[in-house]
């Protein structure tokens, strides 16, 4: 009888164990998106006064601005607001690769919104977006490489030499 026992508590425990392990990787952390930069580069609210700067990784939106170095660039306007369009007001979970820093101490990330959307490859398939790879963080390379291709050979985004009409919000409401 003790030995029903004791198996049914550590078949309990096993089970149990299993189920806790399973819901822990089925649960991220999403971040509320605090600023969009520009059409790559976000701050979010991590829990600190001033927050989180993100870089996606893997992707290069033309500036939107001008800066001390960089002038803006043909479609940096349009890819800033569509990135603006698609992640303001939301939340996002970020992904992490070899690296997780840039020399200006932005947070890379591989970035996704709650429904699944994987961002940084949604720039890319639109075409606000192109692909910049920097080793070690070559995860998606081959993925944000073929995306790139279509988006180029449907002439999307920047691809098509004129400007579209930015990323409606309540297509993503």
């Amino acid at each position: 009888m003790r030995f029903r026992i004791l198996l049914i508590i550590i078949i309990s425990f096993i089970f149990t164990a299993l189920i806790n392990s399973a819901d822990k990787k089925d649960k991220y952390i999403y971040y509320n998106v605090r600023k969009v930069v520009d059409g790559d580069t976000f701050w979010i609210d991590d829990g600190s006064l001033k927050g989180l700067k993100v870089r996606l990784i893997g992707v290069d939106a033309p500036e939107s601005r001008n800066s001390g170095t960089k002038e803006m660039a043909f479609f940096g306007r349009e890819a800033s607001d569509y990135l603006t369009a698609l992640i303001s007001g939301r939340k996002v979970r970020l992904e992490y690769d070899v690296g997780h820093f840039d020399k200006y101490g932005r947070t890379l990330a591989y970035v996704y919104l709650e429904d699944g959307t994987f961002v940084n490859a949604t720039l890319v398939k639109n075409g606000y977006a192109t692909v910049m790879t920097v080793p070690p963080n070559v995860k998606y390379a081959d993925t944000f490489l073929k995306l790139e291709r279509k988006a180029r050979n449907k002439k999307k985004g920047l691809w098509g030499g004129m400007t579209i009409p930015v990323l409606q919000r309540e297509f993503y409401g």
